[in-house]
Formats: C-alpha cells, sequence, structure tokens
C-alpha cells in the first residue's frame, strides 16, 4: 500500500509522510480502526528514519486522525468521508457579462504564447537582474527585529503609517503642495484605479483620455461600463485643440492622463502643455486621473512636474503611482494621492474590498526607502535602462522602416509603420523566427492603431534587442517590401 510515497526534495520528510498518510485516511484508503504499521516497519519500508515516522505519527494523533493503544500500535479513528452525489454544473451559464468581458479583454489569453527561448519585447517590467537583492535582506531583516510581532499582524486599510508619510514627503519634494490631501496605500496601481472607477458617482458615464493609453486602464474603463473617447498624441503630449473641442461639445466624469513616458507612446508631455491642460480642465472644473508613470526614468532633459503639482492646492488630480516598472513589482505596492475626504471615502472602499495591502511588504518597501538604498539603485537602473534605451531606438532606426518612432526614455518605444502595414499578422510572421512584441491595437480607444507597435526592452539583453530588432526589420522587408 505504501510503495507510492515519494520523497520531495526541499521539504521536511515528516510533513510529506503525514500528509501522505491523511490523504489515505481522508480518501477512505484507510478504514476506522485500521491498524498501521509500526514505526520500525515504516521506517524500513519506506527507508526514512525512526524518528521521521515517529514526529509524522504524533501530528496525525494531535489532529485527531488515529490514536494510540499501549502496547498494540496506532489505529486509524473515526473520519467522516461521506460524499453526497455528484454533480456537475455548466458554470459558463453562471458567469455575468462583466466577467465575459474581463476574459475577452484578457490579452494574457488572448495574445500569442511565448517561451522563454524566444526574443519577448513585450514587458515593460523592470529587468530582475538588477534587483537590489542583498540590500532588500537587510531592510527586511532590519524591520522584523524593530516590529516584526507588529508587521505580521493586521495593518490598517489606509496603509502602513510611516510607508505614508515617507511618501507624502516624497511628493512634496517633486514639487506637489501636500496640504489637505492624504495618501492611501494600494495593491499597485491597478486597485488604486479600480478603487477611484468604483466610488465615484458615475454621471455622463464617458471619460476622456489620450489616444491610445494604459491597456489596463482601458480594460477597467470598460468593465465599470465607461465609454471611452481618445485625443490623439502629438510629439510633445496630447493634442490641445483636440481635447478642447471634445470638452466643448461631451460631457464627461474625468480625464485620465499619463503625461510622463506614457505609455505605450513613451511621449513625455511638454511643461507648456501641462499648464494648458490644467487651465482647460479648470474651466470645466473636471477631474484628473494622473498616472505618474516611470517619472524616475529621466535619461536627459529638465525635470518636469507633475500636473498634480501644477494643481498648487487645488484638488481636481487624483495622482497614482507605484514602483513597480522600477523596483519590485512583487510587492505590488502602489499609492493615491489626492483630496484628505476623497481618500477617506476610498479608504473604506479598500477595507470593504481587500481590508489592506501587505502590511509585511509596505514595512520592508519603507525601510529599503528610508534607508536610501533607492537613491543608490535607480542610479544604477537609469544607467543600465538608458543604454538600453539608446540602443533599441538606434537599431530600430537603422533596421526598421517606420512612419513615426517615439519615447523619451522609460522602458519602452512605439512604432507606427509605414504604409498601414497589419502589426499583428507582422507578429505572427516575427512569431515564427522567435519574437514577440505587441500590436498597439490593444492601447487603442478605437479601432485604430492596427499599424503600430510597443518594443519593451527592459528585460532584454543588448544582444537580444539587436538581434530580436533585426529580425522584426528582416521580416518587414522580406514581406513587405520595405
Amino acid at each position: 500500500m505504501f510503495n507510492d510515497f515519494k520523497i520531495t526534495e526541499g521539504r521536511p520528510v515528516y510533513i510529506q509522510l503525514k500528509e501522505y498518510l491523511k490523504r489515505l485516511i481522508t480518501n477512505g484508503h484507510l478504514l476506522e480502526y485500521q491498524k498501521l504499521p509500526s514505526t520500525r516497519e515504516l521506517c524500513s519500508l519506506l527507508s526514512i528514519s525512526r524518528n521521521t515516522v515517529l514526529t509524522a505519527y504524533a501530528d496525525l494523533e494531535q489532529e485527531g486522525l488515529i490514536y494510540a493503544v499501549k502496547g498494540k500500535g496506532n489505529f486509524v479513528s473515526h473520519v467522516e468521508i461521506i460524499k453526497s452525489p455528484a454533480i456537475q454544473l455548466n458554470w459558463t451559464e453562471k458567469i455575468n457579462e462583466q466577467t465575459f468581458l474581463a476574459d475577452e479583454l484578457d490579452q494574457k489569453k488572448q495574445g500569442v504564447r511565448w517561451n522563454k527561448e524566444m526574443i519577448s519585447f513585450n514587458s515593460i517590467a523592470p529587468d530582475e537582474k538588477l534587483f537590489d537583492i542583498e540590500n532588500f535582506k537587510r531592510a527586511f531583516l532590519n524591520r522584523m527585529s524593530i516590529e516584526g510581532d507588529v508587521i505580521l499582524n493586521y495593518g490598517y486599510a489606509k496603509g502602513y503609517k510611516p510607508l505614508i508619510e515617507y511618501l507624502l514627503h516624497y511628493m512634496e519634494i517633486k514639487g506637489v503642495d501636500t496640504r489637505n490631501k492624504d495618501i492611501l496605500i494600494t495593491n499597485g496601481f491597478t486597485e488604486g484605479l479600480d478603487l477611484i472607477l468604483s466610488s465615484l458617482k458615475k454621471k455622463s458615464g464617458r471619460v476622456i483620455c489620450e489616444n491610445p493609453t494604459n491597456d489596463s486602464a482601458l480594460k477597467l474603463f470598460r468593465l465599470h461600463g465607461f465609454e471611452i473617447d481618445g485625443i490623439e498624441m502629438d510629439n510633445d503630449g496630447v493634442s490641445i485643440s483636440q481635447l478642447e473641442t471634445n470638452l466643448s461639445k461631451k460631457q464627461y466624469d474625468f480625464a485620465y492622463l499619463i503625461p510622463s513616458y506614457h505609455n505605450p507612446t513613451g511621449i513625455v508631455t511638454s511643461s507648456k502643455k501641462r499648464k494648458e491642460i490644467m487651465d482647460l480642465f479648470s474651466t470645466y472644473q473636471l477631474p484628473i486621473i494622473e498616472n505618474g508613470f516611470n517619472e524616475e526614468l529621466r535619461y536627459s532633459g529638465s525635470h518636469l512636474a507633475s500636473l498634480a503639482s501644477f494643481a498648487g492646492q487645488g484638488n481636481n488630480v487624483i495622482y497614482i503611482s507605484s514602483f513597480s516598472k522600477i523596483l519590485f513589482p512583487g510587492l505590488r505596492i502602489g499609492w493615491i494621492l489626492a483630496d484628505k475626504d476623497l481618500i477617506n471615502y476610498l479608504e473604506s472602499t479598500k477595507r470593504a474590498r481587500t481590508i489592506h495591502t501587505s502590511t509585511l511588504d509596505q514595512a520592508v518597501l519603507y525601510q529599503y526607502l528610508i534607508d536610501g538604498y533607492f537613491e543608490k539603485y535607480i542610479k544604477k537602473a537609469k544607467s543600465v535602462y538608458k543604454k538600453k534605451y539608446e540602443l533599441t531606438v538606434h537599431y530600430c532606426k537603422q533596421f526598421i522602416p517606420f512612419k513615426r518612432i517615439t519615447g523619451d526614455g522609460g522602458l519602452h518605444i512605439f512604432i507606427e509603420l509605414e504604409n498601414h502595414i497589419d502589426s499583428r499578422k507582422l507578429l505572427e510572421k516575427c512569431y515564427e523566427r522567435g519574437v514577440v512584441f505587441l500590436p498597439g491595437d490593444i492601447f487603442h480607444t478605437d479601432s485604430s492603431g492596427n499599424h503600430t507597435l510597443r518594443l519593451g526592452f527592459s528585460r532584454l539583453t543588448e544582444r537580444e534587442i539587436i538581434q530580436g530588432i533585426k529580425i522584426i526589420g528582416d521580416t518587414l522587408k522580406n514581406h513587405y517590401g520595405g
């Protein structure tokens, strides 16, 4: 009976044995009152130590699954294993329309499948080879030694107070007037936007944003039932004239904008346009949700203030950000900076939905930041990413025939192909040669963008970047005569 017990490396053997015997009991393979092998018999049968068997038996007895009779051995206890008649439900019939829409919009499922041997320009996540593991370990041990008993318990919906105070100071340094404003810690940018969309009253049911824009935001807008109007992008940011025309003709609940290293175009909105945007939305008394995307990854040029900074003491800008694209995405920590009253309401929504963001993750991140490790890390990261960025732009200009290429920094560039070449068909052909990228239509608010694509270079080596771009360029020339 016990010949199918297999030991897995890296886990205590007594736990594996306990779970194995427990499964036999709960599945009815070991019956009530059945005598188990003696500890000597079982250790010999399974080639494990007697202490391992003794410990496993002791744990099973403590759980009430077996009992010992002095001088006779160990026996299986009474365990309820009666099962009701099996039924099979058709869960597809029970799924609501919003979930069907989420499944339809799920690019991870709908996109092309790729493997590790391929050159993938899909991701704009940070390169894990740059992760500052040793200093992160130090931050973890430091915080655990200071208040490990606290941060392993439940936390607060609003967030870990020291991290909130750090981020308020961080935003002040960026020029944001934080008077009468507050911060809510979230599980990354996506939860932050979802909380806002769940909490704001829907009047017109319409949102205005750049076209193209962040595909995650587009999915959330659609899941929340918003109509989306996209405004075309100039080389220095969203078209002000088109923005003004739309605002004068239609009612909107809010705007969603990514002024820095825009996803997917990589465009940085000029300071002049930022001022014009703020003046325009002040006139129409509309809130702006600002995605503070990758602001730290500036490789050249002067610092540009966020829209939240331009707002001064005004409270119409809701700023969402995270360190996910530059630091440790696995921590899933973001934040919302907004008017105190709004944060107060968002806190209640957060508490009702997820109780709180991991206090342990927040506390370790806080320690890492307060110890000054982030400043050292970002200098190194910017140096590496700048080189990759310049390499990507250089080889794209050399090998890929394009109508327009944009990207002022960050972790990606955006390409508009000549002659309206379908980027999805191009992707199919590149896939056959081991290269994948993201077709640009997924970022567009309408049915446009079929001739665009985004190249994320952050996780690729320099050799992979060059080879991948050459394959894309070669494919274009061979199939489209570019």
